[in-house]
């Protein structure tokens, strides 16, 4: 069997709160397979969003171990874990998180320019016209709507090409059409592309196309 593109193994996370450090997850082993899309479910508060976070390297888990792409993210330093970030993983996030001084075409250049590619900017174009926006490239995220921006933040987080796209309910502040129109387009990227796709949703009906679905429940694995 090949080896499993991203793997957790007895992964905690405890976090600083106001009342000193809270326990979010509880030894996650964790397994995903190159090309699979996996949704992971449950109720507010289980550590959904926790848990993709730990698997990008936004957070760093308390104890266990990480690898990604045949390599051991366990103890890279943030600087470290960016870099990778930029060459393996794409991130798309529920608030789309666009800067907004710069255009459409900026936000998606952005990383093909940190991950040193001479072209950002016609690769960037071709991006967004593959989401439906080339018209759009010189507006800035004020200038467009919900749905329009969340298309932006898809385009720059497939542009580099990433192995593995985490989204954070990447629907979850637009409305049924344009979240139905953003998860086609998310699911057409990803067979584009051959991507390994992880999101996290409240959505039954997304869950349902995904491969595997994962509940978490208080932290753990609900299985």
């Amino acid at each position: 069997m090949s080896n499993p593109i991203l793997s957790l193994k007895d992964v905690h996370l405890s976090l600083n709160g106001n009342a000193g450090m809270v326990d979010i997850l509880h030894g996650i082993s964790l397994n995903v397979t190159k090309g699979e899309t996996l949704a992971l479910i449950g109720p507010s508060g289980s550590g959904k969003s926790s848990l993709l976070m730990v698997m990008g390297g936004l957070e760093q888990a308390t104890g266990g171990t990480i690898s990604a792409v045949n390599q051991d993210l366990t103890n890279l330093d943030e600087d470290a874990l960016a870099a990778f970030r930029r060459h393996h993983m794409g991130v798309v996030f529920q608030s789309f998180h666009l800067l907004p001084t710069m255009t459409a075409l900026e936000n998606v250049a952005i990383p093909l320019e940190l991950a040193g590619a001479s072209d950002a900017f016609d690769r960037a174009q071709t991006e967004l016209e593959a989401v439906g926006l080339g018209a759009r490239a010189d507006h800035y995220p004020n200038q467009m709507s919900g749905g329009e921006q969340q298309r932006v933040a898809l385009a720059r987080a497939l542009a580099p090409r990433p192995e593995i796209l985490l989204a954070d309910e990447p629907t979850g502040n637009l409305d049924g059409t344009n979240g139905e129109a953003v998860m086609d387009l998310l699911f057409d990227l990803r067979d584009r592309h051959g991507a390994t796709l992880i999101m996290v949703t409240h959505s039954p009906e997304l869950a349902n196309r995904c491969d595997r679905v994962i509940r978490l429940r208080d932290g753990r694995l609900d299985q």
